[in-house]
């Protein structure tokens, strides 16, 4: 049987009003693929649409059945999640919403080094044809008619990144997931970005967490502080290997990650620069002139 003669992806209820259909996407950095939610029972709302997949958009589309999509959310311009958005539009003439499109929202701290030359522009995945119909912001509210989404700036993993709040609900994107850590891949990711946008999640009164990979999270407040406590371990792990002498990126990651099979190691590797990045930052480490792979680190 040929892909396309594979039956299609069914939606799975997760509430009233709110389905979830799994693209067919999976990998070590997918888990079982990109979650997209289709909200509403009148006029629909689709989060993340996901990627540019046939297969994906005619499932979508078999699960809208006709009805009227009034509106379309990404939650960050990452492949996986943003670049059917323009083919989904075309068919359903709803407008894309998003904080704006890819690099919008970075930290100063990344746009430093992105000045400066000493940072690659061009993050894990980044979907840089992302230009959003409606830009939205922090404290915007997007509205159904039966639903209503509040939106809320997370950027962390990606600087254009937004979570999104429906009662004691929220879409959290790649910003929170059940199945995995965070990505955090200077310069869309930043270390201290996350921490923000975790506690700041953390403040909510939230019962439910859809991320954009993996199942729903049933206890957001135990999976952000584990998120929290994880970063923390990371920085405590660099700084004890740091003490023990100068080392380079390609030192620390081989003596930290011990258990990450040689796939993941590059996207480790982005993690401990983002540490690095942000140790220097806070002036704990002594300070470099670039961010090669070959750059010895050291405490001050």
């Amino acid at each position: 049987m040929t892909r396309s003669e594979q039956p299609l992806a069914k939606a799975v209820a997760v509430a009233t009003g709110l389905r979830c259909l799994t693209a067919p996407n999976p990998s070590a950095m997918t888990y079982l693929g990109t979650n997209t939610w289709i909200l509403g029972q009148g006029q629909l709302c689709i989060i993340d649409p996901g990627p540019d997949d046939p297969q994906h958009l005619a499932a979508l589309l078999h699960v809208v059945a006709g009805r009227p999509v009034s509106h379309i959310v990404v939650t960050h311009s990452h492949l996986d999640h943003s670049a059917l958005a323009p083919t989904l539009a075309r068919q359903t003439g709803a407008p894309v919403l998003g904080f704006g499109p890819h690099g919008s929202g970075r930290s100063a701290v990344m746009m430093q080094w992105l000045q400066a030359g000493q940072l690659q522009d061009g993050g894990e995945g980044a979907d840089w044809d992302f230009v959003p119909d409606r830009q939205v912001a922090a404290g915007d509210r997007i509205v159904g008619d039966d639903w209503a989404l509040d939106v809320i700036h997370t950027p962390g993993h990606c600087g254009n990144h937004i979570a999104l709040r429906t009662g004691d609900s929220l879409f959290s994107g790649d910003l929170v997931m059940g199945w995995a850590s965070t990505l955090i891949a200077p310069p869309d990711g930043d270390v201290q970005d996350f921490m923000t946008s975790c506690r700041k999640l953390r403040a909510l009164d939230l019962q439910r967490l859809c991320p954009g990979h993996g199942p729903v999270i049933s206890d957001p407040a135990g999976r952000i502080d584990w998120l929290i406590a994880h970063r923390g371990a990371r920085e405590t792990a660099i700084l004890a290997a740091l003490h023990d002498g100068p080392k380079t990126i390609a030192t620390l990651t081989r003596e930290i990650y011990t258990e990450t099979p040689a796939t993941l190691l590059g996207a480790a590797a982005r993690s401990v620069l983002a540490h690095l990045i942000d140790l220097q930052a806070r002036i704990i480490l002594s300070p470099a002139d670039n961010l090669d792979m070959d750059r010895v680190f050291r405490l001050l």
